[in-house]
């Protein structure tokens, strides 16, 4: 057994670089998954009912695999690793074990109150068809919740790209049963969704049993667990708050789809009750958020991911703390930008390349829809990025409680645009609440961390980073307009086809890639080369 202190310390741009590659292909994976998704079920209530079931136990594997769980567990992990030989076995194997027994207990419980509503009520079809993917779908989440503790394991002994592999598990699993339905052409049927749902679980269970097989260098089970109970108990303290904190944007998800899911889960519709989204929303906002989530989930959590235990490691170091927090926010802030002006500009191409056109397409309707929902989702992109990084680094130093306050506000402020916006904008007012909220999140974030987190360590911003912030909005604003002059090249009447949409998409993404990359080089904007150098430690600009 090798404790977490004797694992070598990566760079930042090094661990971005591991995690942002595998994630990256995960990402695509993932895409594909939805896309064929989208393929099988079409902009229909079926897809509505698989997107909400299959969210709910997604949304442990987000808040608990990408965010709270780990961000509670990683500093102690670390700690115990660097006191004494054993500990940090101790506490792996006790968090392991009363993980697993609460989950389970939570899961038992509800599968039995499910059970019971679907007994006692009189229930539509799709409200009935909901309610038993929920049911199918739910032993995921005790599953990811222990895979999400083995992979903070692998981060800290410096495995990154390894703790990051997990959900191209998942997505293996999907993506072969959704290419077997549109292979046997069973697009809209119900029993693919089941079908999809058991993958989704059996993805779970394989990920446990690679992580374990990963570990078994570095780890070692134990029921000795007395030594590390304190310690324990101290992560559980730090989780709660932590679970408010970086599962903002997973609780506003899971808030949107309550609201997108109402038209079934109150059958509003057929009881003539006034609504201004329908049967189809949920599936339309579940499909088109995965489009935004793609550039955050590739590099905007692998950068606050691999910031974390570096953050952790040097939390008694004021110098070395604020320097990894600048180089973790530029680096965001290099991808989170244009990633945001990027989807703005090819919106409408990028929806009907991948969900129009051909058999149990999204109707016509539907493209529109979907394109002014990506639309709403497009600013959070940047917002969310700084926010997984900022809210590391208040975790890393052990205050858990002033992100989860800034949390609960953004949250309440989330809510409240989301019942007014939804009135005139329809499901893309769910997206563009999500937005505003994680903006004024990232902006009052910014303000306590300059605060309470940079003393002893020089200004949150130094002239340096305030000038990379600069040319990056530059470099940004430049891609956007020579991308949207690029797809407007082509005739406008070839927006009605498949394969001229695919050609405006590809044009104005080359070009604003070109730009951006040129610009990079031309205004000296460092973090590129971070990026692709095996080392930055030499770098006088980082």
């Amino acid at each position: 057994m090798s404790v977490p202190s004797s694992s070598p310390a990566p760079s930042l741009f090094a661990a971005v670089r591991s995690t942002a590659l595998v994630t990256l292909a995960s990402r695509v994976f993932g895409l594909a998954r939805d896309v064929l998704i989208g393929r099988v079920f079409g902009d229909t209530a079926l897809n509505s009912a698989f997107q909400g079931a299959f969210q709910i136990p997604n949304l442990f594997r987000r808040l608990f695999g990408e965010g709270a769980l780990s961000a509670a567990f990683i500093p102690q992990y670390t700690r115990a690793g660097k006191e004494r030989k054993g500990a940090a076995d101790q506490l792996a194997s006790l968090t392991l074990a009363v993980l697993a027994a609460v989950t389970a207990g939570i899961t038992i419980v509800v599968e039995l109150a499910l059970t019971a509503v679907l007994l006692i009520g009189d229930h539509s079809d799709d409200r009935r068809l909901l309610i038993e993917l929920v049911m199918v779908m739910l032993p995921f989440m005790p599953l990811i919740c222990m895979v999400a503790i083995l992979a903070g394991m692998l981060q800290v002994h410096g495995r990154f790209a390894a703790a990051a592999s997990g959900p191209l598990l998942l997505n293996g699993f999907i993506i072969g049963v959704g290419a077997y339905a549109v292979a046997t052409d069973w697009q809209g049927d119900s029993r693919i969704a089941f079908i999809l749902g058991l993958a989704t679980v059996m993805s779970a269970a394989t990920q446990l049993w690679w992580f374990l097989r990963l570990l078994r260098p570095h780890f070692t089970w134990t029921r000795e667990h007395s030594a590390a109970r304190e310690r324990g108990r101290e992560m559980l303290r730090k989780f709660v708050p932590a679970a408010i904190g970086l599962g903002t944007l997973q609780l506003n998800t899971f808030i949107d789809t309550a609201i997108a899911t109402f038209p079934i889960w109150f059958d509003t519709k057929r009881k003539g009750i006034a609504f201004p989204l329908d049967e189809a929303s949920n599936g339309i906002l579940a499909i088109t958020s995965r489009l935004y989530q793609f550039p955050l989930g590739v590099f905007g959590i692998a950068v606050a991911t691999a910031a974390f235990p570096l953050l952790a490691r040097h939390a008694d170091d004021a110098h070395k703390f604020t320097a990894t927090l600048r180089r973790g926010l530029r680096l965001s802030l290099f991808i989170g930008l244009p990633a945001t002006l990027g989807l703005i500009v090819v919106r409408r191409d990028l929806i009907g390349v991948l969900f129009g056109h051909g058999n149990n397409a999204f109707s016509d309707e539907g493209l529109v829809r979907s394109a002014a929902v990506l639309m709403g989702f497009a600013p959070g992109v940047w917002a969310y990025s700084l926010n997984h990084v900022l809210s590391r680094a208040f975790y890393a130093r052990g205050d858990t409680k002033t992100p989860m306050k800034v949390s609960i506000a953004a949250m309440l402020v989330n809510i409240a645009l989301n019942l007014t916006l939804i009135w005139r904008l329809g499901e893309a007012g769910l997206a563009w609440a999500t937005s505003i909220s994680a903006m004024l999140q990232c902006g009052v974030l910014g303000v306590l961390a300059r605060r309470r987190l940079c003393e002893g360590g020089g200004p949150l911003l130094d002239r340096v980073s305030l000038v990379a912030f600069v040319k990056i909005a530059l470099a940004s604003v430049a891609m956007f307009g020579g991308a949207w002059l690029a797809g407007r090249f082509y005739l406008e009447q070839t927006v009605a086809t498949w394969s001229g949409q695919a050609l405006r998409l590809a044009a104005a993404c080359i070009a604003g890639l070109l730009i951006y990359s040129g610009l990079c080089l031309a205004l000296g904007i460092h973090e590129l080369r971070w990026l692709v150098r095996r080392s930055a430690s030499n770098d006088k600009h980082a």
